[in-house]
């Protein structure tokens, strides 16, 4: 049994390989060959306690995950996680990989994926609402998606955001990183926002006009009782994509447009069914798009996979 800790993972793939890597288990979800259960939901007051288990025909996995909200008062990470791989042969176990890793590099690659496929080619302006692990790996998997000139950070906490700001500029020194001076700015002078917080209530004004023609990304609301989007967005919308079906029962941005009758449910498509159509032919530009991601069993065991696989070609990890 291998054990592939945070920089094993990091050094064992490159960004694209990730997205290569989502797009692929995207697909996969829409072709079948594959087990898995709606994950299970733990609440304790706002923290919550997630098992994710998946099979594939290469593959069985299960992801075992901790979402702490309040850990960051305490300078602690909010999701704690493992990862444990097993070979769909002998049930095995191959991998005990990082999960905090794991889930922030997996969740970066498919924001990274909804930017290349709901997003115009000539992206280069970026705004990011939160300045948490996923502010960051958005951004740099935005910046892998598309060529990038310009990104705006915002959050309520202005010393978190001057140090997202510092890391980014190191990261991506060839764009231009700053702090937006409010979510109006930000919306005024980007082409595609991501929103990665926990909020409860839309983190975006509730204004057609800032809204229109705009490309979002919600990576944040994974409970029926969290919204990070307006419900002038969904008046917008002409295009819904979500990551998986189940995001219409576990995200309150998409819970509540659909009780409230904003949206209806023939409005929404998997993303993987976008991959395996015409998706070449399709630009978006001008047009208002959304992509939520809740996250799933499926796009971990993948992951998983590729890491492990590619770790073994490298000989990193440590027997166990």
């Amino acid at each position: 049994m291998l054990y592939l800790s945070k920089e094993n993972i990091h050094q064992a793939v490159s960004r694209g390989e990730l997205l290569d890597g989502i797009e692929q288990a995207l697909c996969l979800q829409e072709v079948g060959g594959f087990t898995m259960p709606q994950r299970i939901h733990l609440d304790s007051g706002d923290n919550t306690l997630l098992l994710m288990p998946c099979l594939t025909e290469s593959f069985y996995g299960t992801k075992l995950v901790t979402v702490f909200p309040e850990n960051a008062k305490q300078n602690l990470p909010s999701v704690a996680a493992i990862m444990m791989l097993n070979s769909a042969d002998t049930g095995e176990i191959l991998a005990i990989l990082d999960g905090q890793t794991l889930t922030a590099l997996r969740t970066g690659a498919v924001g990274g994926v909804g930017i290349r496929h709901t997003c115009p080619q000539n992206t280069e302006r970026l705004g990011i609402v939160g300045t948490g692990v996923q502010g960051f790996n958005q951004a740099l998997f935005a910046a892998s998606a598309r060529p990038l000139k310009e990104i705006q950070v915002l959050s309520r906490n202005e010393k978190n955001v001057a140090l997202l700001v510092e890391k980014l500029t190191v990261e991506l020194p060839e764009i231009r990183i700053r702090a937006a001076a409010s979510i109006e700015s930000l919306l005024e002078s980007s082409q595609v926002v991501i929103t990665a917080t926990n909020s409860p209530d839309p983190v975006l004004p509730n204004n057609e006009e800032l809204l229109n023609g705009r490309h979002f990304i919600g990576i944040g609301s994974y409970k029926p009782t969290m919204r990070e989007f307006p419900e002038a967005l969904f008046r917008l919308a002409n295009h819904i994509y979500v990551d998986t079906e189940y995001a219409t029962e576990e995200s309150g941005d998409l819970v509540i447009p659909l009780s409230e009758g904003w949206i209806s449910h023939e409005q929404v498509r998997p993303l993987g069914q976008f991959l395996m159509g015409k998706r070449s032919e399709t630009d978006f530009s001008g047009e208002t798009t959304i992509f939520k991601s809740v996250g799933m069993a499926l796009l971990d065991v993948c992951i998983a996979g590729l890491i492990y696989e590619k770790a073994l070609e490298q000989g990193l990890g440590k027997k166990l």
